[in-house]
């Protein structure tokens, strides 16, 4: 949807996952999107090169979010909610669950 404007389907999916979440790294990313890891970290880098995401590091992994101090971030969060808002709704219920620790044994669904 957003591919002609940012100039990949990586870089949407990126960015639309970050939005969804509010941080997100390359494996979990590339994961969940079935993409290629590589692909994914190149457009983390990219993004993070340009000021959109900056980076930090929470033991091994680099986890990236938005740039606070990108001049155009609440125009560019108001597009991407937009974009958001047009995914299946089963793809939007995926995105915004967060679940990073397993499940309790014997817990019922």
């Amino acid at each position: 949807m957003l591919e002609p404007l940012l100039g990949s389907k990586g870089s949407e999916k990126v960015l639309i996952f970050i939005t969804a979440r509010g941080e997100g790294y390359a494996r979990e990313i590339s994961q969940f999107f079935s993409m290629n890891i590589s692909t994914a970290q190149n457009q983390l880098d990219k993004l993070e090169i340009g000021g959109i995401l900056v980076s930090n590091t929470k033991g091994r992994t680099r986890l990236y979010t938005f740039n606070p101090r990108y001049p155009f971030l609440k125009e560019l969060k108001l597009l991407l909610d937009k974009a958001f808002s047009f995914y299946p709704k089963d793809e939007q219920e995926k995105l915004v669950m967060d679940r990073r620790r397993p499940r309790r044994k014997g817990k019922p669904i």
